[in-house]
């Protein structure tokens, strides 16, 4: 614990310098901070010595635990070796490594052009499988460079028409310019909207508000017909489709229904359109699989990947592409067809060791196996919370889950957005020992995939009682 005059001078120089990200700075130095300074397993500890469950994975990152020793260890060994060295005309061991596990762990060759009436498209040959890895340093600039890649690729073939995105709305993709051009929440997006580059945008799945006003499943998945609709009338100019598959994180845990990230990738196939999944916040075990694309048998064309990739040590990300697209940049050098892009931290060293570390871990723990029964407790202790009155819906894929509480249960109205109840959960929640980043009006479940069952229903049972008091 931190001494009495520390505590104060650090409360002090947070206020005072730090500017907070999505955060209302006003609001913020009128409230009491909350200072972690050390973490073990499910746990956070502040200054005080107060100690909570860390109930969003510190953002969505965090998967064997704070603190893990093997972990801990292939970062201190790798210390031992080399911190950094530039990926820009050399390699380094665990870059190398970490990229022959990448390939080895991502979707393999499953669904392509099969049913619907989808026939084979140019694209799909037998080198449809994700075998090359770009590395970066956040999911922002996995997805920004899925883009160039996609956008490139059709230019390099010759093909100069394609140069726009297919996009959905709720979608959010991360905070660069590129990133945000493809997001569709006006709560993030808008006030860029003059900075940003045009895409063609699609109605995404909202069951709980369907804008079609139909019922799940006896809809039968009608929203896809308007992305077909879409690509019929303007294939020509699309390079990418861009999804986050199954479940659109950021918006609140909107989960898609069964059937329709599949629906996706058979019409990506039979108008000639790429593939982008953002596997950046379901990948690595969230939704109960290492990638969310392996629940409907899917193969992107490009993935982007990044959050749990380390454990939720170092900040990396990697954009994996399959052969077909890599080789539409190979000419002579003064055809200028190279991907002109590198960040300077590509391929850290320290990142990708603790990478390695993180998936060596999935593997002799059998993490997504152990994960299964808690994936079940979790679902099980989540219908209690249909019997509050102010909760309208509860979605939930995997360790994944948001719950939305709204002013009215029978109408759905919405709680207004002056309110903050989602933040006044988050305040309830930290008293009991528990920390939540809630998604306005819904609350956010993402713990560890480490959690033990007794720390799972202990927070099931904090988030419970803290929308109760707030709420009733």
């Amino acid at each position: 614990m931190v001494e009495k005059k520390e505590i104060k001078r650090l409360e002090e120089w947070d206020k005072k310098y730090i500017w907070h990200p999505f955060t209302q700075m006003k609001e913020w130095a009128s409230e009491s901070n909350l200072i972690i300074e050390k973490g073990k397993g499910s746990y956070l500890y502040d200054i005080h010595g107060n100690r909570y469950l860390d109930g969003v994975s510190s953002l969505w990152v965090t998967v064997h635990g704070h603190r893990k020793r093997e972990i801990d260890n292939a970062i201190k060994k790798q210390l031992g070796k080399v911190a950094h060295s530039t990926l820009l005309g050399l390699s380094n061991v665990p870059a190398v490594e970490l990229a022959k596990r990448l390939v080895d762990i991502a979707p393999k060759a499953g669904v392509r052009g099969q049913g619907s009436g989808v026939k084979n498209s140019k694209l799909k040959t037998q080198n449809s499988e994700l075998t090359k890895v770009f590395y970066s340093d956040s999911g922002s600039t996995s997805v920004e460079i899925a883009l160039k890649i996609a956008f490139q690729y059709w230019q390099n073939k010759g093909v100069k028409d394609k140069t726009r995105f297919l996009t959905f709305k709720n979608a959010y993709h991360g905070d660069t310019i590129g990133s945000v051009s493809l997001g569709g929440m006006e709560l993030f997006h808008d006030i860029y909207r003059p900075l940003l580059f045009k895409t063609i945008q699609v109605n995404s799945p909202y069951c709980f508000r369907c804008h079609l006003g139909r019922e799940y499943p006896s809809c039968k998945v009608a929203c896809i017909k308007e992305v077909e609709d879409t690509l019929k009338k303007k294939h020509n100019e699309v390079a990418a489709l861009v999804i986050e598959p199954l479940v659109q994180g950021a918006a609140g845990m909107l989960v898609q229904p069964t059937g329709f990230l599949k629906e996706l990738r058979l019409l990506c196939d039979k108008y000639k359109v790429l593939m982008i999944a953002d596997e950046v916040a379901t990948g690595f075990g969230r939704t109960g699989k290492m990638f969310a694309c392996e629940h409907e048998g899917v193969v992107p064309d490009i993935l982007c990947i990044a959050k749990g990739i380390t454990g939720g040590y170092l900040p990396l990300a990697a954009t994996l592409t399959t052969e077909e697209i890599h080789d539409a940049f190979l000419a002579e050098y003064n055809e200028f067809k190279t991907f002109f892009h590198g960040h300077t931290y590509t391929g850290n060293p320290l990142a990708c060791v603790a990478a390695i570390a993180n998936l060596e871990i999935f593997e002799y723990e059998e993490t997504l196996k152990r994960l299964q029964p808690k994936i079940s407790l979790l679902e099980e202790g989540l219908e209690k919370f249909n019997k509050l009155s102010h909760v309208g819906d509860i979605r939930q894929k995997g360790f994944m889950v948001g719950i939305e509480m709204v002013k009215e249960k029978e109408t759905r109205e919405p709680y207004p957005v002056e309110l903050r109840m989602g933040h006044r959960v988050m305040l309830e929640a930290r008293k009991r020992g528990a920390i939540l980043r809630p998604l306005g009006n819904v609350i956010v479940l993402m713990p560890p995939l480490s959690i033990k069952e007794v720390e799972l229903k202990r927070l099931l049972k904090i988030t419970y009682e803290s929308i109760r008091v707030v709420t009733e």
